[in-house]
């Protein structure tokens, strides 16, 4: 089964990301360089946070039920 990729940078300090621990958030809004909007589930990130926050290049896979298959970081 074929994925489709995705792929974005994120720049989301600590203090934004922590309104997903305190269940203010559960989704993740990004905007593509194509100007698409995607959105995937904030628990995602959570291999990615420091204590800075989460900052580089990502590249999303999703499957044809556009269910994500993975996410990783790719770069700065």
């Amino acid at each position: 089964m074929p994925m489709r990729e995705y792929h974005f940078r994120i720049a989301i300090s600590a203090e934004r990301y922590l309104a997903h621990y305190q269940g203010l958030v559960s989704g993740v809004v990004v905007t593509l360089a194509d100007g698409t909007r995607l959105e995937f589930p904030a628990e995602s990130l959570r291999p990615f946070v420091t204590h800075d926050g989460i900052y580089g290049q990502f590249m999303l896979r999703v499957d044809d039920n556009n269910k994500l298959q993975s996410l990783q970081r790719v770069g700065d």
